[in-house]
């Protein structure tokens, strides 16, 4: 029995970046960055797995953490408040994501070179 790697779901998000097109707001278009994700789909969750992809997202939880506040106050200090608070969030965002994304791929590659030793 093959069990379900919900990770590769998260390859749905790219269709954000049609909406982008659609409207014109290129903001969007980072969201295609997501189809990453979709190479999981392929990949057998196993227990070093869960436990790589749990690594991955405590790090990117806490560097989301971290972010907010210094993008917060770099934000308020160049543009002015209403569009500082979206744009301090949609950074510590994009850095808690690509931070997921590095790390889990350091991790897989430090499982795949283990693995050919």
């Amino acid at each position: 029995m093959k069990r379900m790697n919900y990770l590769g779901w998260l390859s749905l998000l790219s269709l954000i970046s049609v909406l982008g097109w659609k409207s014109g707001n290129t903001g969007l278009y980072g969201f295609f960055g997501f189809i990453y994700f979709i190479r999981y789909f392929w990949v057998i969750p196993d227990e070093l797995f869960l436990l790589n992809v749990q690594k991955s997202a405590t790090i990117a939880f806490m560097l989301s953490m971290v972010s907010l506040v210094p993008f917060m106050f770099s934000c308020a200090a160049i543009y002015n408040i209403s569009a500082a608070i979206p744009m301090s969030f949609a950074l510590s965002f994009a850095v808690s994501t690509i931070a997921f994304a590095f790390t889990m791929t350091g991790l897989e590659w430090k499982e795949r070179r283990g693995t050919e030793e």
